[in-house]
């Protein structure tokens, strides 16, 4: 991990967040921002792996900073750090977050969850995996995909798999559930992400849903 932005206007957290960042990847170097304005300037002049966003910000929505990485280093892998559980969930999602994490949780856990972005998960808190996977359950039919796409088939294993990601199950715990070991599940799921073309857990609960596969 070389390098990492982090945006947040509030002195004390960005220091603990560049604290926790950096025991995570002791060899990144750490790009700070208080403000939508700068960190859309850092945009334009650095590359960066990880970006760790507010989402209040004194000059507007992290959402926007979100939206403006995806598109401009669509390699880079945002992860929102907010204290908001409400509706700015899935603006952030949608805009191409890969992660979302509550500021609330122990410390340790936010290293444990910063850590899976090494292993190619998604670092999601785990109320917000909750409340992620019960909207997308609580539909009454699976969304029909329009008409003009084509249809995607999966094999009965990578619907397993996918049921499994879509309930916020990691990895190795989807590995031990089906006998398999975790580099295989990562091979499953990426296979299933380029299929339905998704790169993120919650527009695979999305798919899942829409598949039918909670009501299985």
């Amino acid at each position: 991990m070389n390098k990492i932005l982090l945006l947040e206007d509030l002195p004390e957290i960005r220091s603990w967040l560049k604290a926790l960042a950096l025991q995570v990847f002791p060899q990144a170097q750490v790009f700070e921002a208080a403000r939508v304005h700068d960190a859309l300037a850092l945009i334009t002049a650095e590359r960066f792996e990880i970006a760790l966003i507010d989402l209040g910000l004194p000059d507007g929505s992290g959402v926007d900073v979100v939206a403006a990485l995806q598109k401009a280093q669509p390699e880079a892998q945002s992860v929102v750090v907010t204290i908001h559980d409400d509706d700015h969930l899935f603006p952030a999602l949608q805009a191409g977050a890969f992660g979302y994490l509550l500021k609330e949780q122990p410390r340790e856990h936010f290293v444990e969850q910063l850590q899976r972005i090494s292993q190619g998960e998604p670092p999601l808190s785990p109320s917000i995996a909750r409340r992620v996977i019960a909207y997308f359950a609580a539909q009454n039919k699976p969304q029909e995909r329009p008409q003009n796409l084509p249809h995607v088939q999966l094999t009965d294993r990578e619907n397993e798999v996918l049921l499994w990601v879509a309930k916020g199950f990691t990895l190795p715990e989807i590995g031990v559930q089906l006998n398999l070991s975790r580099h295989t599940i990562a091979d499953y799921v990426k296979q299933i992400y380029r299929k339905l073309n998704v790169s993120s857990r919650a527009e695979a609960a999305l798919e899942a849903q829409r598949l039918g596969l909670f009501r299985r």
